[in-house]
């Protein structure tokens, strides 16, 4: 059985659905990387896709695909992505089982 590259809550699918309609100009999806930052050395990254690259791999949810970037496949392997909003915040969380650190601040991780 293949584990999926990132699993999408209702909520993550919600808002990039609604992200998507909001930019005005057609998009293929969204893609997914990692970029070195942080204390702890990896942070996530979030862009619009124009189109596929060649190398991605591509998760489909509810009409919308995610392009996970090939250098970011490994450390993202069974990542769950929610869309998280209160009185304080908004955003995109990321529940990364291969994590095994973050920095105080929640903005990067260690793998």
């Amino acid at each position: 059985m293949d584990l999926q590259p990132i699993t999408l809550t209702e909520a993550a699918v919600k808002r990039m659905a609604a992200l998507l309609a909001e930019r005005g100009n057609p998009s293929a999806g969204v893609r997914i990387g990692v970029r070195t930052r942080g204390c702890s050395g990896l942070s996530y990254t979030l862009e619009f896709a124009d189109e596929k690259e060649p190398m991605d791999q591509v998760v489909e949810v509810e009409g919308i695909s995610v392009f996970i970037d090939p250098k970011a496949a490994l450390f993202i392997i069974g990542t769950e992505m929610d869309f998280v909003e209160d009185e304080l915040e908004s955003g995109f969380v990321f529940r990364n089982p291969n994590e095994k650190g973050r920095c105080g601040c929640g903005e990067s991780f260690r793998v």
